[in-house]
C-alpha cells in the first residue's frame, strides 16, 4: 500500500473511553480508578503497574489514556518511550512517570528509567510501565527489572477478529460514517490486523472519503491506494 498523505484534521488522542475493553477489563477497571476524577495524590497509591502483551494489545493506548487523564487534571507527566534517545532528568513536579517499550531500551534509556523509578517511588509517585513480555523475560539490568515487576502486572490480550470488528463499526459510528460488512471484510483481509493500524487505516480512509466526497466502498479505498504519492 502507498503512503498517502492527507489534511484529515487533528485526530483524537487514545483515551480510556476509546478503549475496547474486551478481555481486558480487569487492567481498564484498574487503571480507571487510579486515574478517575475522585482520585488525587492524596489517595492515589504509589504501587506500580506493569503492563505486557504482543503488537496491537493496546499498551501504549492505555499509556497515554492515563497521561491525558492526568493533564486534564492539571497534573504533568514524566514520559518516556525507545524514541527518546536523550531522557530529561526525573522532574519533581510529575504527579507520575510513565515508561512504555521498555523492552526495547538503550543502556542510557534504562539508566534514566531506573533514576526516574527510584525518585518516583521516594516520592510516592506512580510508575506506569509496558512491554512486550512479562518483566522476567525483560533483557534489562537487573535492578530495573525487578522493580518492574514489584507492583501491579497485567498480561493484555489481543482482541479477537469479531472484536477487533467492533472496535472499526464503533470508530466509523464515532465518525458519523458507515462501514458495511464487505469493507471491514477487505479491511481485515488486505490490511494489517493490529487494531492500532487498523484505526490509522480507518482515519486515512475517512479523511479520503471526505476530501473526495464519496461513500466509503471497496473501489473507494482502491482508488486512494493509486492516488497516493510513494
Amino acid at each position: 500500500m502507498k503512503q498517502i498523505a492527507l489534511d484529515i484534521g487533528l485526530a483524537t488522542g487514545p483515551t480510556f473511553a476509546s478503549f475496547f475493553t474486551g478481555p481486558n477489563e480487569a487492567v481498564v477497571n484498574h487503571l480507571g480508578l487510579w486515574v478517575g476524577a475522585q482520585s488525587s495524590m492524596a489517595t492515589r497509591s504509589p504501587v506500580p503497574t506493569y503492563l505486557w502483551g504482543a503488537s496491537g494489545s493496546g499498551k501504549t493506548h492505555l499509556l497515554k489514556a492515563a497521561r491525558e487523564a492526568l493533564r486534564e487534571q492539571g497534573a504533568t507527566v514524566g514520559w518516556l518511550d525507545a524514541s527518546m534517545h536523550e531522557p530529561p532528568a526525573f522532574n519533581d513536579a510529575w504527579a507520575a512517570v510513565l515508561l512504555d517499550d521498555v523492552h526495547l531500551y538503550t543502556t542510557v534509556q534504562q539508566h534514566a528509567a531506573f533514576n526516574w523509578f527510584v525518585n518516583a517511588q521516594t516520592q510516592a509517585r506512580w510508575v506506569m510501565a509496558a512491554g512486550a513480555m512479562p518483566p522476567a523475560d525483560l533483557d534489562l539490568r537487573d535492578d530495573l527489572r525487578s522493580r518492574l515487576g514489584w507492583g501491579h502486572v497485567f498480561g493484555l490480550q489481543v482482541l479477537s477478529e469479531p472484536e477487533r470488528r467492533a472496535v472499526l463499526r464503533q470508530a466509523a459510528d464515532a465518525r458519523g460514517v458507515f462501514l458495511g460488512d464487505e469493507v471491514m471484510d477487505f479491511m481485515l483481509t488486505r490490511f494489517s490486523r493490529d487494531l492500532g493500524s487498523l484505526m490509522e487505516l480507518l482515519d486515512l480512509i475517512d479523511g479520503y472519503a471526505l476530501q473526495t466526497k464519496r461513500a466509503i466502498t471497496i473501489p473507494l479505498i482502491r482508488a486512494m491506494m493509486e492516488d497516493g504519492p510513494v
